[in-house]
């Protein structure tokens, strides 16, 4: 019968038992099945995410409305009379969106105000703010206690400008504003808006300041 030669195993520097071998074989072969597991492991994942992937990009997704604009011509016009003067309803581009429009009454600081929000085309913010009898007070909170550098006249009425744009104090929107005084109402313009978007609005609002004054309104 011939004889079994056991090769010789460096580790052990001598040929290895029958019992070696086969220990040997077996947790070669445990290896290779834990390595298998884990290889199914990944490939599953990987399947899984790659068919969340193809679900995700077959299921249709509708695309965002886009915001309709208020129409605070019409608001304005609910509240017609109301108050000592006339609503203003200012003319602006059709590119210009308003985000707000609302009458404010009963506040905390007991001055109505008609509020007005306009987006300009380069998504910046211009508020419209007519205060009915308003006080100092109120004025020096829509401006954040900052103090006009300056004025300007635009068809008769006389505006008052803040440029708080360099200030390192927080002014929340009244980075620029205008500010006029015509009958009971204390007008204040205030945004993140240009100053060509800004003298277009205020030029709309002065017209209609002008025309409510000939009417005696």
């Amino acid at each position: 019968m011939a004889r079994i030669e056991h090769p010789v195993v460096a580790e052990l520097g001598r040929p290895e038992t029958a019992r070696e071998t086969a220990s040997r074989k077996a947790q070669a072969s445990a290896d290779h099945r834990r390595h298998q597991t884990v290889n199914n492991l990944v490939y599953s994942l990987l399947a899984t995410v790659a068919l969340v992937v193809v679900i995700v990009l077959m299921v249709p997704r509708a695309s965002p409305a886009p915001t309709k604009s208020v129409d605070y011509a019409q608001i304005a016009k609910q509240g017609s009379g109301v108050e000592p003067d006339p609503l203003l309803v200012p003319s602006v581009p059709k590119t210009w969106t308003s985000n707000s429009a609302q009458l404010r009454q009963e506040t905390d600081d007991h001055v109505d105000a008609w509020y007005i929000g306009l987006i300009t085309p380069s998504q910046q913010y211009i508020g419209v703010l007519q205060g009915f009898d308003a006080n100092a007070t109120w004025l020096a909170t829509q401006v954040a206690n900052t103090h006009s550098v300056g004025t300007a006249t635009l068809d008769g009425i006389t505006w008052n400008i803040y440029d708080n744009r360099d200030t390192s104090r927080d002014v929340g929107d009244a980075k620029y504003a205008l500010v006029t005084k015509q009958g009971a109402s204390t007008v204040v313009l205030y945004g993140t808006a240009s100053n060509d978007d800004f003298k277009e609005l205020a030029d709309s609002v002065s017209k209609q300041l002008v025309s409510d004054s000939k009417a005696g309104r």
